[in-house]
């Protein structure tokens, strides 16, 4: 970071390699290099030799001068997936001979969120706490990371809807002191996995050791509980550094999955569509409950709506019955018009 050392190096620049093509100076965190050493480095990557090439590497790309950065060019490197952490870390520990499980790999890509460096240096604080090799139960307790089999507790129990047994495993994940964030990050996860097997079951792999459970989690819960729970864990995980116990907030979260579940729906017979069936006098229809008087004296009759889910009772005017056939006379009332014969034909016109 001192000029003094950026000028020593610029010297040896213009001497051509021994070997090889090209002279390549790899300069790590070069964020942190003084504005007397970027003035000195600027210089040269002016101008640089032919047989010279410079590698900035850093994490902070903003904090370098814009003069440094207009002379660059830029690559932008991504976070690495997960199975290419742990196919280096296998090829690495292979050639170094040492002991490991694929689920302690596992762990470490995960924590190492994309960085190969981060993931080796985990690596050997593992290899360091497991006295020379890597087994799942010393990485988990390294990292602090909760087991994978509380959580799946956790979610049978949500699933059948038993509110002790959740509180209970709870109280006895508290004694192992977990993060509870960390909690809810291994719950979405596998509620993700959950999710994946019930559509593309083949893609679930057993990486981690828990494709049995994945699926058989997935044959007793429901695609949109599962979604709900999703949404949940991700609102809780947010709201978490808000509540004053950490513990607490994770109950509260869970007693939200108990209380917003679906409710069960009855077995659906019906077919799809809507139909109504009306009883019209003089036909037939087959045996049904009487009907109450006050449908009796209000002359209506029952219309039954049957759609996908619910059955509905409605009532509709019995239609009028006409009384020119009726084979007993009524005597009319006062007011009523004359008969027919006695209108005149204008009336008609």
């Amino acid at each position: 970071t001192q000029v003094e050392d950026t000028r020593e190096l610029l010297e040896n620049v213009q001497y051509a390699p021994t070997q090889g093509r090209y002279k390549v100076y790899l300069i790590d965190a070069v964020h942190m290099l003084s504005t007397s050493s970027f003035h000195a480095l600027l210089q040269t990557l002016e101008e640089p030799p032919p047989h010279v090439k410079f590698l900035l590497a850093t994490t902070d790309p903003q904090k370098l001068p814009v003069t440094i950065l207009s002379r660059c060019l830029q690559f932008n490197l991504k976070n690495m997936a997960p199975d290419k952490i742990v196919s280096h870390l296998q090829f690495v520990l292979g050639e170094e001979s040492v002991p490991f499980d694929d689920a302690s790999l596992w762990l470490i890509a995960r924590s190492a969120d994309g960085s190969m460096r981060d993931a080796l240096s985990l690596t050997d604080q593992a290899i360091a706490f497991g006295s020379g090799e890597l087994r799942e139960g010393d990485v988990r307790a390294m990292l602090g990371t909760i087991d994978h089999r509380l959580v799946f507790d956790l979610l049978d129990a949500i699933v059948a809807g038993e509110g002790k047994t959740t509180i209970d495993r709870v109280a006895a994940m508290a004694e192992f002191s977990p993060d509870y964030s960390g909690v809810l990050a291994e719950m979405i996860s596998i509620l993700h996995r959950v999710a994946l097997a019930q559509v593309v079951p083949t893609a679930i792999d057993n990486s981690l050791g828990d494709q049995t459970q994945v699926h058989t989690l997935a044959s007793k819960v429901r695609a949109e509980e599962v979604q709900l729970y999703y949404q949940i864990a991700l609102t809780g995980r947010r709201d978490l550094p808000m509540s004053p116990n950490p513990r607490e907030a994770l109950e509260m979260c869970l007693l939200r999955m108990l209380a917003f579940r679906p409710v069960d729906l009855p077995p659906i017979d019906a077919q799809p569509g809507l139909s109504i069936e009306v009883a019209r006098p003089g036909v037939s229809e087959p045996a049904a409950p009487s009907p109450s008087p006050a449908i009796e004296n209000s002359q209506v009759a029952p219309v039954v709506v049957s759609d996908v889910e619910s059955s509905v009772e409605a009532v509709v005017e019995q239609p009028q019955v006409s009384k020119t056939n009726s084979s007993q006379p009524e005597r009319a009332p006062v007011d009523d018009p004359p008969p027919w014969e006695e209108i005149p034909a204008e009336a008609y016109a």
